[in-house]
């Protein structure tokens, strides 16, 4: 059986809901450490700035394809 397209959305939905809950709410300073993770890139100079956060969007990745990977799961 397919899992249902609407559900996983609304699943989906609810997480990102709670997560921009929980920044909102004072939580963002639990977060300080991402984007300053060992292998992202950051070079900051006069007149010049590149940030290239490599090792967060990976973890970023990770957490992202592992709670896809539970909502079919567990979710249909």
């Amino acid at each position: 059986m397919q899992p249902q397209p609407g559900k996983m959305l609304v699943i989906l939905g609810l997480i990102v809901v709670a997560f921009g809950a929980f920044l909102w709410l004072g939580g963002g300073s639990l977060l300080i450490w991402f984007g300053r993770l060992p292998g992202d890139i950051r070079i900051e100079r006069p007149g010049f700035r590149f940030y290239a956060p490599i090792v967060s969007m990976l973890l970023v990745s990770v957490v992202l394809s592992l709670l896809l990977w539970l909502v079919r799961r567990f979710g249909g």
